[in-house]
């Protein structure tokens, strides 16, 4: 699919209401398939990659039903039951990786394969602690397929070379049905949805400052309301601030502290953005967000922000074209993991539109404020998140842009073009 941009002229006003957070839909369907009881969850992403964990759990052999368009009933006993077919990914690395915690704990054997892109991705971060843990791994050269011979698993204390709240989550699920309990350090504090969430259910859980310690434990089904999700909110906010005349607002947006890096960055830069309520759901902080158009100004993005934005990066690097000065984005090789080696893909589909962007090997060096031409074609890469920052680049050039392979948006945001059309004036 060939989607063409064209300048916006009159700024974007209005209000609207973000989709679905994508990390707590995954988890709210893991947990509650290996809770005991009822859960219900409400406002289940629409997202292709969410999608993939509910097929996938239903293939184990767990009831779980649609009893809307956006509310999802599971119905567990706690036990998972085998399957002889090899369960599908998708493209979704957290689906294969947090799974794969929970499957190396069973009494079965199973096979995790998953999409061209999934199967490139490295899973040698999750397989080397669940293997210290007792698990039985075979992959290809550390990619999928994953081959998960269940075995009995212990607990194990471990100091993460990177802040993954996926590997997190990996060893924080096999250690809910393992001997003993485990220990889990990371070098700055990732997203913690796994965490807030398993307290909530009832798992035996503590966390202080960048450790989680987690026996094991049985936990309870529970309703879940899913707030929108703020790594899709960054294209609008995006949006708002470069494009002149722009005022909207944001409803149910997830405010969790550890995914607010984006908010810090765009504050440092002097945007103009207000939160303008809060409140607590099901373990979350949620929250409604105005944007108006803004002069920005670079600024250095790195450490320990770099996992509460990890996924925002691409949009970050499009605001900085717009900001007067230099932005440089370090500490975030993990970028080269992604669905697309994000740190080559961006700079080079960026400098295509007339960026003054230079890439490093941990992140880039921007220099701004650039007017971006246009008349020429972007590349995706097969990668949503480039897809949906190409589009918001393309509403401030001169000229049109054609981005191909556009339809790799609707992995992880199927409303995206909707939206923004509800906010054209």
């Amino acid at each position: 699919m060939v989607m063409r941009v064209k300048k916006n002229i009159n700024g974007l006003s209005g209000c609207i209401e973000i989709p679905a957070d994508k990390s707590i839909s995954h988890r709210a369907i893991m947990f509650s398939a290996i809770a005991h009881g009822k859960s219900v969850i409400k406002n289940f992403s629409s997202g292709e990659d969410p999608k993939s964990t509910l097929k996938l759990f239903k293939e184990l052999g767990v009831d779980i039903k649609y009893t809307d368009e956006k509310t999802v009933e599971v119905n567990s006993s706690g036990k998972l039951n085998s399957t002889s077919q090899p369960l599908y990914c998708g493209n979704s690395g957290t689906t294969m990786r947090l799974v794969s915690g929970i499957l190396a704990g069973q009494n079965f054997n199973t096979i995790l394969t998953g999409d061209e892109s999934l199967s490139k991705r490295p899973m040698k971060r999750i397989i080397t602690p669940l293997t210290q843990m007792g698990a039985n791994i075979e992959s290809d050269n550390f990619h999928a397929p994953l081959k998960i011979f269940g075995n009995k698993l212990h607990g194990i204390e471990y100091a993460s070379q990177i802040a993954s709240a996926q590997v997190k989550s990996s060893v924080i699920l096999a250690t809910l049905n393992a001997d003993g309990k485990t220990k889990y350090t990371e070098p700055y504090l990732s997203r913690n949805h796994t965490e807030l969430m398993l307290k909530y259910m009832g798992a035996d859980i503590q966390t202080s400052e960048n450790t989680v310690i987690i026996n094991p434990s049985e936990i309870e089904g529970k309703e879940f309301r899913v707030c929108g999700d703020i790594s899709s909110a960054a294209y609008f906010i995006a949006a708002g601030l470069i494009v002149p005349n722009s005022d909207i607002i944001l409803k149910n947006v997830g405010l969790n502290p550890t995914r607010t890096g984006i908010i810090k960055v765009i504050e440092n830069m002097g945007g103009n953005i207000e939160i303008l309520s809060k409140n607590n759901i099901s373990g979350e902080i949620v929250g409604d967000i105005r944007i108006k158009s803004s002069n920005l100004k670079g600024t250095t993005v790195s450490g320990e922000l770099i996992p509460q934005l990890i996924d925002e990066i691409p949009i970050i690097a499009v605001l900085a074209t717009q900001a007067d000065g230099q932005t440089i984005i370090k500490d975030a090789q993990d970028l080269r993991n992604k669905e697309s080696d994000r740190i080559s893909s961006t700079a080079r589909e960026l400098k295509k539109l007339g960026a003054d962007i230079s890439e490093t090997e941990d992140g880039f060096i921007i220099n701004g404020k650039t007017k971006l031409s246009g008349d020429v074609e972007v590349e995706t890469y097969n990668d949503h998140r480039l897809a949906m920052s190409l589009y918001v680049a393309g509403l401030v050039c001169e000229k049109e842009i054609a981005i191909n392979g556009f339809e790799w948006a609707n992995i992880s945001f199927p409303e995206f073009l909707e939206l923004f059309s509800k906010l054209n004036r």
